[in-house]
C-alpha cells in the first residue's frame, strides 16, 4: 500500500517541550511510536524517582513491617505497577516454559513469600475457582452477586479491568477505594522491592503481582469469601497456587491464547482442567463431547467430582429466572453460577467441613436441580457486568458494548446485537444508521469475527487501536506496553482491507490522510470504512457532536477535513445512530472512559 501524502502538525507536548513535524505518510506508524517512546520515557523517569523514594524509605523499615510511602498517590501506585508489564521477550519466555508449570508455582510460592504470605493462608479465604474461554467472568459475577445477597463480605478477583486496574480487586461488589489499592500496593510492592536484591532482581509480573495484591487485600479485608477468576488457562495460571478452594467451576470452553495453550480445543480444556483440586466438587456448563472427554479424565486423575450444569429452565422456579445480564449465553453462565453458589453454601453450612469435601471422582454426572432461594433470584436479576452485552443510550446515539474476542463469543455478540438493535430500531420513529468500532488484539483471528460481522449490515466500519487518546494524558491505568502502536495501526489497517474484501469493495485504492492542520490522525481507503489512531478520534466522528458527553468543551476536539465531513452526512442527518463496539475488551474499556465519566472517578 502507497502512502504519498505530506503531515503536518504539532506534537502533543511533553513537559515543556514541542515541536513541528513535516513528514511523509508512510511514516505516519513511526511518528506515532515516537509519541509513544516520548510517553514512555517520561513514565520511566518519574518511575525512577518513584523507586528511589521507596527505596530510601525501606532502608529503615523491617522486612516484617509493611513499608510506608507517604508521598505516593493512586496515579503513583499505578504508573509503578506498569513497569511490571511484560514485555514481548518476557512473554516468549512464558511461552517457553509453559510445559514446566511446577516452576512457575514454585516462582509465584517464592513471590508470595517475599509479599509476606505464605500458600497455607490462603485456605482461609474459602474460595471460589472458575475458568473457562467465554463467560468466566459474567459467572463469577453472578456468583459473587448471589452470595453478596445472603450477607457475605465478598472478594472478587478478576481481568482485564474496563477503566481502571483496581477494578480487578472488588469488596462487596465495589472496585476497592483509591486509598485502599494505594496503601496496600505500596505495602506489598515495599516487600517485594525490599527483597529484590537477595533474589537476583526479579519481580514479578503484572498479572502475578496483582494476583498476590488481591490475596493480600482479601486477607486483610477479612473476606468471607473469594470469587477468583483464572487470568490464562487454568493448570499453569498463577491463580493455581491455591490448594484448597470450596468448589471449582468451568465456563464454555473455545479456542484462545493457542501459543500458550494448545492448538486444539481438547489440549485448552487439558489447561482448563489444572483447576481441580483432589475432593472439591466441580462444575462444568454443556461441552462438546472432545474437551467433555478430556474435563471427566482430568477429573479422575486428579480426583475429584464433576457435574455438568442442568438448562437454567430446568430449576424449579415460579416463572423464568430474570438475568441481568443481556444475551441467551448468559443463561449457562447463571446455571453454573447457581451451582458454585449452593454448593459453597452447602459447604459453609455444614459444620464437617473437611469431610464434606473428599468427593472423588465418580464419573460424569448431571448437577442437580434444585429451587433456587429468593437470595439467589435477586442476585441473578441485580447482577452488572459493564462491558458485556451492555447498552448505553446518549440522546440519538445508542452505544451496544460487549468485549467479544473469540469467535463463538462473537456469535452469541452477534445474537444479542441483532436481537435489541432491531427492538430499538422497531421504536427509533426515523431513520437509523449501523455504525461499527471494532478491534482485536493478541493472536485474535479477526478476519473470523470481522466475517460474523458483515450480515448485521453496518453502514460504516471504524477501525481503531486501544489507545483511548492520540493526545499525551494522564491515564496510567489503561497504558500497554505488551504491543507496539505501530503493530496496533498495523492490524487496524489490515481489518479494514478484511471487512473491504468481505464486503466485495477488493479495489485497494492509496491511503488519504483525513485529519488536516494536526497530528496524522486518521487514514482512509473507502467512505465506508475507516481507520482512527484512538478511541475518542473514532467516538468523535462516529457521533458527530450529537452525544453531549463527548461534546464537552475540556474534550480535545479533532479536526476533521471538510471532505471527511461531507462523508459523515448520514450521520447527521439520521434520526438515531447505532453503534456496536466489540472484538476487545480493552476497547470496550477504552469507550466506556469517554462514555460513562463515573467510572472514571
Amino acid at each position: 500500500m502507497t502512502r504519498r501524502s505530506i503531515l503536518t502538525g504539532k506534537l502533543p507536548k511533553f513537559g515543556a517541550a514541542s515541536c513541528t513535524l513535516r513528514v511523509p505518510t508512510m511514516r505516519l506508524f513511526r511518528v506515532l511510536e515516537r509519541l509513544r517512546a516520548l510517553t514512555e520515557v517520561s513514565a520511566r523517569a518519574r518511575n525512577r524517582h518513584w523507586i528511589y523514594t521507596a527505596e530510601l524509605s525501606l532502608r529503615f523499615s523491617s522486612t516484617k513491617a509493611a513499608p510506608r510511602f507517604r508521598r505516593m498517590d493512586y496515579q503513583d501506585a499505578v504508573c509503578t505497577l506498569n513497569t511490571l508489564q511484560t514485555n514481548a521477550s518476557a512473554l516468549e519466555q512464558v511461552k517457553r516454559e509453559r510445559g514446566h508449570p511446577q516452576l512457575q508455582l514454585q516462582a509465584m510460592r517464592g513471590f508470595l513469600q517475599r509479599a509476606g504470605l505464605k500458600v497455607e493462608e490462603l485456605d482461609r479465604l474459602n474460595i471460589i475457582h472458575v475458568t473457562g474461554t467465554k463467560g468466566k467472568g459474567s459467572t463469577c459475577a453472578f456468583t459473587e452477586q448471589i452470595l453478596r445477597n445472603y450477607g457475605f463480605r465478598t472478594g472478587f478477583y478478576s481481568s482485564p479491568h474496563l477503566v481502571q486496574v483496581r477494578e480487578r480487586i472488588r469488596i462487596n461488589g465495589q472496585p476497592i477505594r483509591k486509598e485502599l489499592f494505594t496503601k496496600y500496593f505500596w505495602q506489598v510492592y515495599g516487600r517485594l522491592e525490599e527483597t529484590k536484591e537477595a533474589n537476583g532482581g526479579s519481580m514479578p509480573a503484572y498479572f502475578r503481582f496483582l494476583t498476590i495484591l488481591a490475596f493480600h487485600v482479601f486477607l486483610q479485608e477479612k473476606v468471607d469469601l473469594a470469587v477468583l477468576e483464572v487470568g490464562i488457562g487454568g493448570a499453569y495460571d498463577c491463580t493455581n497456587i491455591i490448594r484448597h478452594p470450596w468448589v471449582c467451576g468451568i465456563s464454555s470452553l473455545g479456542i484462545d491464547h493457542t501459543s500458550l495453550l494448545g492448538d486444539s480445543i481438547e489440549k485448552i480444556a487439558w489447561q482448563k482442567g489444572g483447576i481441580f483440586k483432589p475432593g472439591v466438587p466441580a462444575f462444568t456448563v454443556k461441552q462438546p463431547d472432545g474437551p467433555m472427554k478430556v474435563l471427566q479424565e482430568r477429573a479422575e486423575e486428579i480426583g475429584c467430582s464433576l457435574s455438568v450444569c442442568p438448562d437454567l429452565d430446568e430449576y424449579e422456579s415460579e416463572g423464568s429466572l430474570r438475568l441481568g445480564l443481556a444475551g441467551q449465553h448468559q443463561r449457562s453462565n447463571a446455571s453454573l453460577a447457581l451451582q458454585l453458589s449452593h454448593t459453597w453454601l452447602q459447604r459453609h453450612f455444614l459444620t464437617d467441613r473437611v469431610s464434606s469435601s473428599l468427593v472423588e471422582f465418580s464419573g460424569v454426572s448431571p448437577a442437580p436441580v434444585f429451587q433456587p432461594s429468593p437470595a439467589m433470584i435477586k442476585g441473578l436479576a441485580e447482577t452488572e457486568w459493564p462491558g458485556r452485552n451492555q447498552t448505553l443510550k446518549h440522546g440519538p446515539v445508542t452505544y451496544f458494548l460487549d468485549g467479544a474476542h473469540t469467535t463463538r463469543s462473537m456469535q452469541a455478540c452477534v445474537r444479542w446485537f441483532n436481537e435489541i438493535a432491531t427492538h430499538h430500531e422497531s421504536n427509533a420513529g426515523g431513520s437509523v444508521v449501523r455504525v461499527l468500532l471494532f478491534n482485536a488484539s493478541g493472536e485474535r483471528d479477526c478476519a473470523a469475527m470481522l466475517k460474523l460481522l458483515t450480515p448485521c449490515h453496518f453502514d460504516f466500519a471504524v477501525f481503531c487501536p486501544n489507545i483511548t487518546e492520540a493526545i499525551a494524558t494522564c491515564n496510567a491505568d489503561q497504558q500497554n506496553f505488551n504491543v507496539s502502536v505501530e503493530n496496533m495501526l498495523t492490524r487496524c489497517l489490515d481489518n479494514q482491507q478484511s471487512w473491504r474484501v468481505m464486503n466485495g469493495q477488493e479495489k485497494k485504492p492509496e491511503a488519504e490522510l483525513l485529519i488536516g492542520g494536526g497530528l496524522p490522525l486518521v487514514a482512509e481507503r473507502h467512505s465506508d470504512t475507516l481507520v482512527f489512531p484512538c478511541i475518542l478520534s473514532a467516538l468523535q466522528w462516529i457521533s458527530q457532536g450529537r452525544d453531549s458527553v463527548l461534546s464537552d468543551p475540556d474534550r480535545c476536539v479533532i479536526p476533521v477535513k471538510p471532505s471527511i465531513n461531507s462523508k459523515a452526512a448520514p450521520l447527521r442527518e439520521a434520526v438515531n445512530i447505532h453503534v456496536l463496539i466489540t472484538g476487545s475488551l480493552h476497547l470496550v474499556g477504552g469507550a466506556l472512559k469517554h462514555l460513562d465519566p463515573a467510572l472514571n472517578s
